[in-house]
């Protein structure tokens, strides 16, 4: 008996599986999911048997249920091969299931899937349209760009059939392949034009998105394609003209895929082009006003309509008639229309602000939506429409929209709040008022820039501190609980603590809001009690200074306190002993001392410091806490509660100009081979920067250029120690720097120590210095001096200055040598060169010259003088032949 018939027999004996439908009904009747993992494991084994024994009979059976538990969540991989055979198989039906397995279980990553390349191109010249179309649904979902290649040529052919079943495949297996390989776009190009004329809209709406694709690819395409905006408006037309039809009709409206895609190419096409943006106003314009508005399908149009009126250059008209469309969207009952019309006005607002500020009383009633999406888009939405005329308005409907808002829209809004109101303030009255009415509504939610952006602004605000203090204290006698109300409260306390004592009021300004510390039902049944109550009036307060101590000694026994409200109240109560009469300063003793004991480092630093000032040197105490000066506003900065964040302190570390970048695009504008950049801009961390940053640091930023014509000399060894500048004597470093210590200090940053830099330069033979740049008033000066440890390393100190009357600022010097050199350029000491040779830059070149060879160096500069750059470049090649011998 042979093999075959053997294994003929074995499978006759061998029961039937199951079909798919029995499978499902066993899945679904397990109870557990433990029940679940052991049918399908059972199914499985048993499955793998078949496939081992290689049961053609079965076989399509088998990957059926196995796809079946692949879309369960089950492994089943080994699947993949028995779709091949398949895909092989002349039947339609093993065809389908293979190709079904094919789409899901095989992917690009998978090597496999280019086995059955060979399979899809003899099926895509199958005589039957239904194999032909399973080939190219199946390229279309895991071509890969190796695949790509093969099938192009194809595909192409497909396109050109007559048979519209397989062209509209074609055309999605061109799109698939055209995001692959961008290349193979250009065989595909000349039947887009026949393809768009098809009378199959299935065929239209593929070769709109075939278009779209290469488009999007290639700005040639783009420029090629712009020549079909007349048919695509003519088939758009078509649909908005046409009839009743039954094939295309979706709820009274005819084809809307078609029409959208027809759209989005319309936008692409006319994106930056005023002739194809003309060409298309008018029929944009129909179908804005033509379009069904009561079922979501007229919807998706007139969003599409919409996105394609702003994204091309149409007419002012087009544009207030596409803002109508959004703001009628605002007033749909649907929640997501009403989501995607706050969204593309949040988008569009920048391009026509005038057409959607007139849907401005629409937007403010969505932030009442109980849903938090539309109410998020809203509130980014009334900020982006805020300007100087309706400021008043927008923000008291947002302050409305704070008091009774949820906890994660608090510091956002409050925070923008603040923004707005220092962009657009009218008066500094009504801003003051706002930013405190702010403080209480938003509670602890207030970001803490805001509050020292608060604490700045009162600073300068000199005519309304007496006010400010008042409705502070006002408001935190009945809420103590805020943070961010508390700490700006005690830092105005102490600094108009006396002010708030003398209960005078002078008020230069109408109050512009009303009371920011009453709510809004308090201020109502105000008026019901009082008929003359003016919210605006602001009357003197009684307050005595043993109440303000109160105020302050409970703030810092509550528990609700942080610690950075208790530092705000020992500053304050320190500084009260300054504004205060002499009787109050043992009770600020006894409220102050208590913390020298505290767990917290902090507080128990301030109150033994606060305690000497008191007791030690009580005569310094006046000068000391006297009233701050209005501080500076500082953009680059922002502080938290007085304490400067990782990264800003990182940002404040010198820069260095000359990046690896940089030198890249120096060497291009050079443009010599030869030349190399530096290769290390970076100092090194244990040797000091030669642009003195730590220094100015110490001397509290004292200008330490040296005399631009005075040559730095070498301390004689026998000089006085004295002539030295202690840097730690800040009475010495004051006083001018002589030209040796300029010497001495320059010896420093050239990372030398000070004996071997004396040794090694005593006797070395002097280089003269050369004149590198002298041109505009701008003049570069190299001096030499050889490193004393590597005699083929040469330390060049540039030195910039200016003989002009104006200052060159952002002054940027950048250097190239040829390959054979190594260059290292330090930081410099500024980028400000000042005029009338007032001042120099100074900057440490390093170069290195292992081959002895002459040296060549390539230069650029900029600077910024008069409210104009200026750049130049240039090669210096004089210099001394004894730098490196």
């Amino acid at each position: 008996m042979s093999v075959l018939q053997a294994l003929e027999e074995k499978l006759s004996k061998m029961p039937a599986p199951i079909r798919l439908k029995d499978l499902i009904r066993n899945i679904r009747a397990a109870r557990t999911a433990a029940d679940e993992r052991s049918v399908v494991q059972k199914e499985l084994a048993q499955i793998r048997d078949l496939f081992r024994d290689e049961d053609s009979v079965y076989r399509c059976r088998n990957v059926a249920k196995v796809l079946y538990i692949h879309m369960l969540g089950y492994a089943a991989h080994f699947g993949q091969l028995e779709c091949l055979k398949l895909i092989a198989s002349p039947r339609f039906t093993d065809k389908r299931i293979g190709y079904l397995g094919a789409t899901l279980l095989l992917d690009e990553r998978h090597d496999v899937h280019l086995l059955m390349t060979n399979s899809m191109k003899n099926d895509m010249n199958h005589n039957t349209q239904y194999v032909v179309g399973l080939s190219l649904s199946c390229l279309g979902s895991i071509c890969s760009p190796e695949m790509s290649r093969d099938l192009a040529g194809e595909v192409e052919k497909l396109l050109k059939t007559s048979n519209a079943y397989i062209k509209k495949k074609a055309a999605l297996c061109a799109v698939r392949i055209t995001r692959k390989v961008p290349e193979l776009m250009e065989m595909f190009i000349p039947s887009v034009r026949s393809l768009l004329n098809d009378k199959n809209h299935g065929v239209q709406l593929t070769a709109v998105c075939l278009v779209h694709e290469m488009c999007e690819r290639s700005p040639d395409t783009l420029l090629h394609f712009r020549k079909l905006v007349p048919n695509l408006v003519r088939i758009l037309k078509n649909l908005i003209m046409s009839g009743y039809s039954p094939e295309h009709d979706v709820s009274g409206v005819s084809d809307p895929f078609l029409q959208v895609k027809v759209l989005q190419l319309l936008r692409v096409l006319g994106r930056k082009d005023p002739d194809a943006s003309e060409a298309m106003n008018d029929i944009l314009a129909q179908v804005a006003t033509n379009t069904e508005t009561s079922k979501n399908v007229g919807n998706a149009i007139l969003y599409e309509t919409v996105l394609t009126i702003m994204d091309i250059n149409s007419e002012s008209g087009l544009r207030v008639l596409a803002v109508n469309i959004l703001g009628r969207f605002l007033l749909n009952n649907d929640k997501n229309i009403r989501y995607v019309a706050l969204n593309t006005l949040l988008k569009t607002v920048q391009a026509d602000m005038n057409a959607v500020q007139r849907h401005r009383s629409t937007i403010l009633d969505c932030l009442k939506d109980s849903d938090i999406s539309i109410k998020k888009r809203s509130v980014e939405l009334c900020f982006a429409l805020i300007n100087a005329s309706n400021v008043r308005t927008m923000v008291k409907e947002l302050i409305f929209f704070l008091d009774k808002a949820d906890p994660e829209f608090k510091s956002y809004t409050s925070s923008n709040i603040f923004t707005a109101c220092d962009r657009y303030s009218p008066n500094k009255r009504w801003h003051i008022d706002t930013m405190m009415r702010v403080l209480t509504a938003a509670g602890n939610y207030v970001p803490d820039d805001s509050v020292s952006s608060l604490i700045q602004m009162i600073s300068e605000t000199g005519s309304l501190q007496a006010y400010i203090v008042q409705q502070l204290y006002k408001a935190l006698k009945d809420d103590i609980s805020q943070q961010p109300l508390a700490q700006v409260s005690l830092w105005c306390i102490g600094e108009f603590g006396d002010m708030l004592v003398a209960g005078v009021v002078d008020e230069e300004e109408p109050i512009q809001v009303r009371t920011y510390y009453l709510p809004a039902l308090h201020v109502d049944s105000l008026k019901t009690k009082t008929p003359n109550y003016d919210p605006g009036m602001t009357e003197p307060l009684q307050v005595s200074e043993d109440d303000i101590l109160d105020l302050g000694e409970s703030l810092m026994n509550a528990t609700s306190s942080s610690q950075v409200t208790k530092e705000y109240a020992l500053l304050a109560m320190v500084k009260l002993s300054a504004r205060f009469s002499p009787q109050s300063l043992e009770r600020i003793k006894k409220i102050v001392i208590p913390y020298s004991q505290s767990m917290d480092m902090e507080l128990q630093q301030r109150s033994v410091e606060f305690g000497a000032l008191i007791n030690t040197y009580n005569h310094m105490r006046a000068g000391l806490l006297e009233r701050m000066p209005p501080m500076e506003k500082k953009d680059t900065d922002k502080v938290n509660n007085g304490e400067l964040t990782d990264e800003q302190l990182e940002s404040r570390e010198i820069s260095i100009p000359s990046t690896q970048n940089e030198s890249k695009g120096l060497l291009d504008i050079l443009g010599d081979g030869d030349f190399t950049a530096p290769v290390n801009n970076q100092p090194n961390k244990s040797e000091p920067m030669s642009s003195g940053g730590e220094l100015l640091d110490l001397l509290g930023g004292l200008d330490l250029s040296a005399p631009p014509t005075v040559a730095p000399t070498i301390q004689p060894m026998g000089a006085p120690l004295n002539s030295v500048p202690n840097l730690m004597d800040g009475l010495d470093a004051l006083q001018p720097m002589t030209t040796t210590t300029t010497a001495t200090m320059n010896l420093m940053n050239q990372n030398t120590d000070l004996l071997g830099g004396l040794t090694n330069n005593i006797g070395a033979p002097s280089i003269p210095p050369i004149m590198a740049v002298d041109k505009d008033g701008l003049k570069v000066e190299f001096n030499f001096e050889k490193e004393g440890s590597a005699p083929h390393v040469v330390n060049i100190t540039l030195k910039a200055t200016n003989s002009t009357t104006n200052p060159f600022s952002s002054f940027i010097f950048q250097a190239a040598v040829p390959k054979t050199f190594q260059l290292q350029l330090m930081s410099p000491s500024g980028d400000l060169v000042p005029p009338n040779n007032s001042g120099a830059i100074t900057q440490l070149i390093k170069v290195a010259n292992p081959q002895n060879a002459n040296l060549r160096m390539r230069y650029k500069f900029s600077y910024s003088t008069g409210g104009s750059t200026v750049s130049d470049q240039g090669e210096v090649n004089t210099f001394p032949a004894n730098m490196f011998t």
